[in-house]
């Protein structure tokens, strides 16, 4: 069993996210196993949700004329449009059926203001309002937060960086995690994960 000072963080396991989801990832369904391996192996696990509005402003059907995957410029910056996805309430915000992580101890909602799009469990897209996630893990002792979830160049990979930025050390579990690989997104995110000092590790060495 892990140590109480590290923490496994599962984001965005849903099912809007999974193959036949609307906004799928490839091969998002082959997480769920594998995180609820590593699981059983953390006392300490927090989950994350997409949980977004209906009328937010990052779904491309509220921009005129403008189609899903489109940059669009907003007052916070440069964002994505995406498909509608994840809305409050709905079987598609949902977490999968098959995860299986009883001994989880918080689940951080995110993208929950209509007006500002969130990728980190850490830090909304503004870069300015804090999901709590940071004083919630300084309060109860983690220094060490594993990554895992969808998608490993967004989701995954924002909230890697904040747990830099913040002070922990950050560990992606790679064959825990799927990615959209948006013209070169992936690459991107490992580049700059790297450049922060976030490491990369199997499961299977995670549990030997």
């Amino acid at each position: 069993m892990k140590g109480a000072d590290e923490v496994l963080l599962v984001i965005d396991v849903q099912n809007d996210f999974m193959p036949r989801g609307a906004l799928p990832v490839a091969h998002g369904d082959e997480v769920v196993p594998v995180i609820n391996r590593l699981a059983s192996a953390f006392s300490h696990v927090v989950l994350t949700q997409d949980w977004h509005p209906a009328k937010h402003i990052s779904f491309a059907e509220h921009h005129p004329g403008r189609a899903p995957f489109d940059m669009a410029t907003l007052s916070y910056g440069q964002q994505v449009l995406w498909p509608t996805h994840c809305v409050q309430d709905t079987d598609g915000a949902a977490l999968h059926r098959d995860l299986h992580v009883p001994n989880a101890r918080l689940v951080i909602r995110k993208g929950h203001h209509v007006d500002v799009d969130s990728y980190s469990a850490f830090m909304e897209a503004d870069r300015k309002t804090p999901t709590g996630l940071t004083g919630y893990l300084r309060d109860v002792g983690a220094k060490r937060v594993y990554c895992c979830g969808l998608a490993t160049d967004y989701c995954v990979a924002w909230s890697a960086l904040d747990a830099r930025s913040a002070g922990f050390e950050a560990v992606i579990i790679d064959d825990a995690c799927r990615a959209i690989d948006l013209d070169g997104s992936l690459a991107r995110a490992w580049e700059q994960m790297t450049a922060a000092g976030v490491s990369r590790i199997g499961s299977t060495d995670l549990l030997r």
